[in-house]
């Protein structure tokens, strides 16, 4: 087959290993920077267009968009759609997964396990905000945040609307979430590939961190999930319409809840940590859906027909 990697960057770890994995498979793998790619929308032939040419005959594409370029990430990822091309995430399943306000409200909507959550728009109902999620200790995020980037802490209540207040005074949308002491700075990254888990890793924050990104000093090994933790992980990206996703979770007293969705998460930390070939297993996905055609399943269409 003829497969493209829609990313920014060729070096990354996780772009490389796509590129072996296809390789070593036989496939004709090609890198494309989606940022400078353009379209021809058009209803006689649709194009993406790359350096000057058209991108053509392709059977499918890996979208690895970067959080901070959805936008046209996504509408790159839509113009392959239009063209027939299979993809191993769908636009709208990249976008829904990327807000994640809607997000949490889908995942809501089908009982999955959550922290209790609070949104709100007004600076003047911040003590109501704060009661909603139990009290402090309690998380704050920036929706727009990465990577454990705009993840406070605020332990008392008037840290809690210090902060509340800071990032209204910056026109920032935020989530308030109850803190999950029991999980000890202890997160766990599933990774699903068509509705399976095929690996999972714990990630352990770095000593005195309540975040347990690996990119903040966290470290990460292998992990055996129970049934309840696994049935989760795969009824979270199913919700999302994602047919390969990273699924965290924590570890709380009233069971596993998600704490995001992501369509694009890495390979490194779940590869080396687990040894299991994370790359290997998404060609052999595109193998066996992109040859019979299948360019959308029930659980997209289903995710699609949600409107919040």
């Amino acid at each position: 087959m003829k497969i493209a990697i829609l990313s920014q960057d060729a070096s990354l770890y996780s772009t490389q290993r796509l590129k072996e994995a296809g390789e070593a498979r036989g496939h004709d793998m090609r890198v494309v920077n989606y940022l400078r790619c353009y379209m021809n929308i058009t209803s006689h032939k649709p194009t993406v267009m790359y350096q000057g040419k058209p991108l053509e005959n392709f059977d499918a594409i890996i979208p690895r968009i970067g959080a901070s370029k959805t936008f046209y990430g996504t509408a790159v990822v839509r113009q392959f759609e239009v063209m027939g091309v299979f993809t191993a995430n769908e636009s709208q399943a990249i976008s829904r997964s990327r807000d994640k306000l809607r997000c949490l409200q889908i995942l809501s909507r089908e009982g999955i396990g959550l922290p209790v959550t609070g949104f709100a728009h007004s600076t003047q109902d911040i003590d109501g905000l704060i009661d909603i999620v139990g009290g402090t200790p309690l998380v704050i995020k920036l929706l727009e945040g990465a990577q454990g980037i705009g993840v406070v802490l605020a332990e008392t209540h008037q840290a809690a609307k210090s902060v509340i207040e800071a990032f209204r005074d910056l026109d920032a949308n935020i989530l308030v979430q109850e803190f999950i002491k029991e999980a000890e700075g202890m997160d766990i990254r599933c990774f699903v590939i068509d509705n399976k888990v095929v690996a999972s890793m714990k990630r352990q924050g770095a000593p005195g961190e309540f975040r347990s990104n690996l990119h903040r000093g966290g470290t990460a090994e292998p992990m055996k999930l129970t049934p309840e933790e696994r049935s989760t992980a795969v009824r979270a990206a199913k919700a999302m319409g994602l047919r390969v996703a990273g699924v965290d979770l924590l570890r709380s007293n009233h069971g596993p809840v998600v704490m995001e969705v992501n369509s694009s998460p890495g390979l490194e930390g779940i590869e080396q940590s687990t040894r299991v070939d994370v790359a290997g297993k998404i060609i052999e996905y595109l193998e066996k859906n992109a040859a019979n055609g299948k360019i959308r399943d029930s659980a997209s269409r289903k995710a699609d027909r949600i409107q919040y």
